[in-house]
């Protein structure tokens, strides 16, 4: 037996080693892409989920005006319903401008004006599920929005904006009422960044 074929079985088991290290790669790959995958499809179903339990929740709130939890443990109550019937879409929003409350709707933001009453109101949400509509929006659209207390209200958007999300200010609006939809930017990254899409709406007067 000459050197070359006994080093032969050493090269195949190198080989077999290598072969055994890229299966393991590609097998730890697919699961964490399989993760990824499962990430983004729990996300939606879970906004989906809340939406439903959350509209029960705003319709009885509708009846006496009181605030509802949606279910036992949760920290915020249905606030309004905001309705876009150009798109066909409709959100109830959260009375908490908490980041938890945001996984499962619009929240309306602290700081700005209460809803129907004069300034400018600013309800916020997740650009991937509460608001994706708001890449849809145009100027003239119309806005719905109905409160738990019995206000309603019609908005007409009046134009967007992209801005850093420190260069965000509520507009100063002492005469009248305005709307600020805000979520992140751009819509097709799920990378967080600085920038905010914004949409501005004013009341509509009858």
């Amino acid at each position: 037996m000459n050197a070359a074929a006994l080093r032969m079985p050493l090269r195949i088991r190198e080989v077999a080693q290598k072969r055994g290290l890229l299966t393991l790669l590609a097998l730890a790959l697919c699961f964490s892409g399989a993760a990824e995958i499962a990430r983004g499809l729990y996300i939606p179903a879970k906004a989906a989920v809340a939406q439903v339990l959350l509209e029960r929740a705003f319709d009885r709130s509708r009846i006496d005006h009181a605030p509802r939890k949606p279910w036992p443990w949760a920290d915020m109550t249905p606030l309004a319903r905001l309705v876009v019937p150009g798109l066909g879409t409709s959100s109830v929003v959260l009375d908490s401008g908490s980041g938890q409350a945001l996984a499962f709707g619009p929240t309306l933001l602290p700081g700005g004006a209460r809803l129907g009453q004069s300034g400018t109101a600013v309800i916020a949400a997740h650009r991937d599920t509460h608001f994706r509509f708001l890449r849809d929006l145009k100027k003239g659209d119309l806005l719905f929005l109905q409160t738990r207390e019995g206000v309603e209200r019609s908005y007409r958007v009046t134009g967007m904006e992209v801005v850093r999300w420190n260069g965000y200010a509520v507009a100063d609006a002492p005469v009248g009422e305005r709307l600020d939809l805000v979520t992140c930017f751009p819509f097709d990254t799920i990378r967080r960044g600085p920038w905010r899409y914004v949409v501005h709406a004013e009341a509509v007067t009858q």
